[in-house]
């Protein structure tokens, strides 16, 4: 059974880039076809998808976020990573990593983590 489990601060500085890792277990993040997902759901609001990378690297941007977010990988250690900079309050929300079985995020992810909650404050 795939396990992905977020980890990073809780709280992140206005202006700082906030990071925060997804460690999976139970199966490879370089498995083929599967994609390795970022995405938050701030206070009150729905769901927004913020990247992926796929089983080969490739990355998927989020054309909203693009200009902020960096997702990447260590595969010796089965983790992705997130980094987003220039944080702001709007910012704030709860942080999930997942894993999807397709590239667009439409379709769904067949298993995700528990999420982490990241607060923006000075």
């Amino acid at each position: 059974q795939v396990q992905l489990q977020e980890s990073g601060p809780g709280l992140v500085k206005p202006s700082q880039t906030l990071s925060l890792t997804c460690t999976v277990s139970g199966g490879s993040i370089t498995t083929d076809y599967y994609y390795w997902n970022w995405i938050r759901q701030p206070p009150g609001k729905g769901l927004e998808w913020m990247g992926a990378i796929a089983w080969s690297g490739k990355i998927h941007d989020s054309s909203s976020l693009k200009s902020r977010t960096s997702i990447s990988r260590n595969t010796s250690k089965n983790q992705f990573t997130l980094q987003l900079s220039s944080v702001t309050p709007e910012d704030t929300a709860v942080y999930y990593c997942a894993r999807a079985p397709y590239s667009d995020p439409y379709f769904g992810m067949d298993h995700w983590g528990k999420g982490t909650l990241v607060t923006v404050s000075s």
